[in-house]
């Protein structure tokens, strides 16, 4: 192979990884990428961030599935879990600093949460960033956002999901459904799609 030829694959393999997002903690190349018969690929007015139309979309695989007894900290320091959530419809949503698509989405998350509809918790899968994360959300337009952390990924390792991934769980701990990807979570599809805890 010719030096200019290896040149350019080398960088056609460069630009293919910087695409693959925000996808760090992956383990495995398919894992949440919208092979399954299940999942439903946003249309354009629905998808935001820059993951593009086949990674982003609704998953209703595991309706029904109860939510994990997974620990991660609260605003305080103090383990709690999804439990502590059951009684109203609770929006869950992985992130962490390092992932674009997911800081995009913070406002959203925000508006979402003044509008009261709906309580919004916002859990931070970044690794040791306890005192990072509540700066980082007001500086991002999120500052009334509950700084959650699960600095050890749990939740994200645990549903095996790429970041962002947001969870809707009705009032029971179930769950309805999980948007793999970014989103306007303030938008008139959300709304629809946050509906269905009701």
């Amino acid at each position: 192979m010719s030096s200019g030829l290896s040149s350019r694959v080398a960088i056609v393999c460069l630009l293919a990884f910087a695409a693959a997002g925000c996808d760090r903690q992956s383990a495995d190349a398919g894992q949440a990428n919208v092979a399954q018969a299940n999942v439903a690929t946003a249309s354009p007015d629905e998808a935001t961030g820059s993951a593009s139309a086949a990674q982003v979309g609704i998953d209703r695989s595991r309706k029904g599935e109860a939510a994990p007894a997974t620990t991660f900290k609260d605003a305080a320091g103090k383990p709690t879990t999804l439990a502590a959530f059951r009684g109203k419809p609770v929006l869950v949503n992985l992130w962490a600093t390092w992932c674009g698509p997911c800081v995009a989405e913070l406002p959203t998350l925000e508006a979402l949460a003044k509008a009261g509809t709906i309580r919004v918790a916002a859990i931070s899968q970044d690794t040791g960033a306890a005192a990072k994360v509540p700066g980082f959300l007001k500086e991002h337009g999120a500052s009334s956002l509950v700084p959650y952390l699960d600095d050890k990924m749990a939740l994200s390792l645990g549903w095996n999901a790429n970041l962002p991934t947001t969870i809707l769980f009705d009032s029971a701990g179930k769950e309805v459904w999980r948007w793999n990807g970014g989103n306007d979570w303030n938008g008139a599809a959300a709304a629809k799609l946050i509906a269905e805890a009701s």
